[in-house]
């Protein structure tokens, strides 16, 4: 049995579960996963945000397939978040800023995914710098921060949602959550999990409902078997259960 906090006033397992909705990690190329792309507009579907990631990043130039998919989402009132990755704190301020140009000017993204973000506390002044940045760049940006643990608590307050968990499914059930994010809102944090089995899909649902997740994804599909490359690859397509998924979780998050 994963281990839990207790669910507080803000933490409610109904509360929390008309809520819940899908965060996109980011599919392939539209020309590889069309269908992907075009599920993601079915109506009633509970999609809080998508990533757009071209080419580990905004691409070398505009790309009409990932424009036409990204204005397709956005015609759905679905926000779409262009993929900046800081490379654990590494990665050159320009670099950053000058990809974050490219996302607005070519795709108009609503926001941004900073994947792979630092977790600790020194790294907090570089972020709080490349937020403030991308903000003024685009007033109302919707920014996700996308460590996949729990870092320290002043990185929830640069970003309007954090990636708390992103891993197997076989870390996810034994999982726990920090007693710091018993303060805050569902919709400050999200799961993104791979390897969930379908006889398994509803003790994943509780449990991002008990651990105060207000939104998920969770697929079957499973990461590389030698670890070593093509990490992203479980989210690249439509997890098997997709249309269980979905009728799961779309009649309480009609938004």
């Amino acid at each position: 049995m994963s281990h839990l906090i207790p669910a507080g006033p803000s933490q409610d397992a109904q509360a929390t579960a008309d809520r819940l909705g899908f965060g996109v990690p980011g599919y392939a190329h539209p020309l590889v996963a069309p269908t992907e792309w075009a599920e993601l507009t079915r109506p009633g579907t509970p999609l809080h945000w998508a990533v757009l990631n071209v080419s580990r990043g905004p691409g070398t130039s505009r790309d009409p397939h990932c424009l036409t998919a990204a204005s397709r989402l956005r015609a759905t009132g679905v926000r779409v978040l262009g993929h900046l990755d800081l490379r654990c704190g590494t990665r050159p301020f320009g670099e950053l800023i000058s990809d974050a140009n490219h996302f607005l000017d070519w795709y108009q993204v609503d926001g941004f995914c900073l994947d792979r973000c630092p977790v600790d506390r020194p790294g907090l002044p570089d972020v709080r710098r490349t937020v403030a940045t991308l903000r003024a760049l685009l007033g109302g940006a919707y920014l996700v921060l996308g460590q996949g643990i729990h870092p320290h608590e002043g990185y929830l307050e640069l970003a309007d949602q954090l990636v708390t968990f992103r891993g197997s499914w076989a870390d996810y059930r034994w999982s726990q959550v920090a007693e710091w994010t018993a303060g805050y809102p569902p919709e400050r944090f999200c799961h993104q999990v791979h390897g969930v089995p379908r006889r398994h899909l509803e003790e994943a649902l509780r449990i991002a409902r008990w651990q105060g997740a207000g939104t998920i994804y969770f697929t079957d599909r499973t990461a590389h078997p030698e670890g070593r490359t093509c990490a992203d690859s479980p989210w690249k397509a439509l997890p098997g259960y997709w249309d269980e998924i979905v009728s799961r979780l779309g009649p309480r998050v009609m938004e």
